[in-house]
């Protein structure tokens, strides 16, 4: 009498790597941000290819993308270079941060549960990360708590538009945090600030909270251009 078969287990296929003009960007991108690649370093196709294993033509194509996006100056023949924060963009994305926070928190009032819910997480994300010293990770969470608050307003043009305005904050982030460590333990105070507001339901309170903070943010970056 003939065994039924042993089924066999299913076979996996590996994952796939992204493209290599991706991972290059990517790898680009995240050490801007997190100032592994300070403002004015010159980056050459060579090195970066070397470095991440790669032809120079995917390179050549990341640092295209990164230079539409303004966090690098490409030089014929000489490289990329990392472009500064300006004292400029600094007021530019404050202005506009302010536009749009103090809308969202005036409208997220009466808040909702489950946005209480989410910022007390991250917050206290923040406490455990600021604890652990991982700044990088501070200014990701800092920026994922007003980001919670934004799209509690229901607005997918304001939402995408302050989308715009992600690296540009992640980046002043880390620099006002490495620049100013100890000045993270008010920023988190402030952080409960703005959530103790928006659970007591006053939305004046919520937006002087956000002005306070965005404001302290925009003299402490200033303060750190060179």
């Amino acid at each position: 009498m003939p065994s039924a078969a042993t089924p066999t287990a299913p076979v996996r296929e590996p994952a796939k790597q992204p493209p290599a003009a991706e991972r290059v960007y990517a790898h680009i991108k995240d050490a801007v941000l997190d100032r592994r690649y300070e403002g004015g370093m010159l980056l050459t196709e060579g090195e970066l290819a070397d470095a991440m294993g790669v032809s120079r033509t995917p390179v050549r194509e990341a640092l295209l993308r990164l230079e539409v996006e303004g966090l690098i100056k490409l030089y014929p023949k000489k490289g990329a270079l990392v472009l500064p924060v300006s004292a400029q963009e600094i007021a530019d994305v404050v202005e506009t941060r302010l536009l749009v926070e103090k809308h969202a928190a005036a409208k997220a009032v009466p808040v909702s549960e489950a946005l209480i819910g989410e910022l007390t997480e991250l917050l206290e994300t923040m406490r455990e990360q600021a604890a652990s010293g991982d700044l990088t990770a501070v200014s990701v969470t800092d920026r994922a708590f007003h980001a919670a608050i934004v799209r509690s307003a229901g607005n997918q043009i304001l939402e995408r538009l302050y989308e715009q305005l992600r690296d540009r904050q992640l980046r002043m982030g880390v620099a006002v945090m490495h620049a100013h460590p100890d000045r993270i333990a008010k920023n988190i105070t402030e952080h409960a600030e703005i959530l103790e507001a928006l659970r007591a339901g006053d939305a004046d309170a919520a937006t002087d909270a956000v002005q306070r903070h965005v404001s302290w943010v925009r003299n402490l970056a200033q303060g750190d251009v060179r």
